[in-house]
């Protein structure tokens, strides 16, 4: 049985093939899932002029591109070769997220726009609340027993995805109903604060070895990254 622990022998190798088997699966997954969702979230975010929205949308790209990187790792014929260079792209695609997400909502914390109602808004973030977390924690699972920090760092910008969609519905919802127009922007800040900490823990390899926010708001200390 693998505990995930630094110490824990690498996966045989008929286990492995099944592992990276897995994790292709479910990166195809979330790149398709992903490139629907960027499609509707930036158009309806346009239209309802709302930051959070089409930061929700960008991170869906941002998404795709962290994706991408680790199914171009996993199809090579041993992906520990492109582990280091698989692990960069994921932490630039991070910091690329907040970058997007904290000029947008700035522009709309000045008036630039004040974001509406967005019903179809609201049924995407609820569908991604269910759907991003289901992928974060195959993936995770599959990259924590591999000991592939790469892996693990995609997986928990999926799980930010995730967190974004709880933070869109709250800014969506309480926005057009309370009167709260800064609702919406300060949840898209929110999530570029969120995008920086992991960009910089990825950066320094870190994916395995910090703690991940739990869908519950525990830590759990992942140690799956094997000297």
């Amino acid at each position: 049985m693998t505990t995930g622990s630094p110490h824990a022998s690498p996966p045989a190798p008929a286990r492995r093939a099944v592992l990276e088997r897995r994790v292709r699966r479910v990166v195809a997954a979330t790149i398709a899932y992903n490139v629907v969702e960027a499609v509707v979230a930036i158009a309806a975010g346009r239209a309802a002029s709302s930051a959070a929205l089409v930061a929700f949308g960008l991170d869906s790209v941002v998404e795709v591109l962290s994706a991408a990187a680790v199914a171009w790792q996993f199809a090579a014929p041993d992906p520990r070769r492109r582990e280091r260079a698989a692990l960069r792209l994921v932490a630039v695609s991070f910091l690329g997220l907040a970058l997007f997400v904290t000029v947008d909502a700035v522009r709309t914390l000045l008036g630039a726009a004040e974001p509406a109602h967005s019903t179809v808004g609201i049924v995407l973030a609820a569908v991604s609340t269910a759907v991003m977390p289901a992928l974060s924690w195959v993936e995770r699972r599959a990259g924590r027993e591999l000991g592939s920090a790469s892996a693990v760092a995609d997986s928990k910008q999926t799980l930010l995805c995730a967190w974004l969609s709880v933070v869109l519905l709250v800014g969506l919802v309480l926005g057009p109903t309370l009167g709260w127009t800064w609702a919406d922007p300060v949840a898209a800040l929110v999530i570029a604060a969120f995008a920086v900490r992991e960009g910089v823990e990825a950066w320094r390899g870190d994916a395995c070895r910090t703690p991940v926010v739990a869908a519950g708001g525990g830590h759990r200390d992942d140690g799956c990254c094997a000297p």
